[in-house]
């Protein structure tokens, strides 16, 4: 799952939420550094990630990007999972999605300190940006899609992601009502939110 998602599966608790939000920005010698809840938000992450790879719907998913996507489908499942979340915000919450993104990003500042270094010389760009809405509809996914494809050194067809959604947004879209309960479910297991 991307941001929007781990910001979301975080129980309300703000240490445990920015745990999990800086999971990627660290690596396991850094991770060992943290805490308490932060600490527990950090592992969450890796059991979001986990399940989310396994999940029968992520691998259907995957084969359906392979054919465009190649070896970089599975980092493509994540950020379809993104704009499909944003599409279904309302299912799930019953906070607009404006007002939840804007509620994280005031925690995020709160906690800057705990964010490592490399974050935390980026997040005030990333939060003008609006990050979290990155994946909100179509034209900020091709234009956050197209972003990713300047920044990786490798071929990655990341912006071709718009067109897979288009090409089976039923398809998609079933898949996604099959994962996102089963993950939340998980996650409720895990830290009893």
């Amino acid at each position: 799952m991307n941001f929007l998602a781990h910001c979301y599966l975080s129980c309300s608790n703000e240490e445990l939420l920015i745990g999990n939000f800086i999971t990627d920005f660290i690596n396991k010698k850094q991770a060992a550094e943290y805490y308490g809840e932060v600490k527990k938000g950090i592992a969450l992450h890796r059991q979001i990630d986990q399940f989310t790879d396994e999940h029968p719907a992520s691998l259907a998913l995957r084969r359906m990007l392979r054919k465009r996507h190649g070896k970089y489908a599975s980092v493509v499942v994540d950020l379809v999972w993104d704009y499909f979340l944003c599409q279904n915000w309302s299912h799930f919450s019953g906070t607009e999605l404006s007002e939840f993104s804007s509620e994280m990003y005031q925690i995020i500042q709160k906690y800057h300190d705990k964010l490592p270094p490399k974050l935390q010389s980026r997040i005030h760009r990333m939060i003008e940006d609006d990050f979290l809405l990155a994946y909100v509809d179509k034209d900020r996914m091709s234009k956050s899609l197209s972003w990713m494809d300047k920044r990786v050194n490798f071929p990655s067809n990341f912006v071709g992601a718009l067109k897979d959604v288009e090409e089976n947004e039923k398809e998609i879209q079933k898949l996604f009502m099959q994962f996102f309960p089963d993950l939340i479910d998980f996650v409720e297991l895990q830290c009893a939110c």
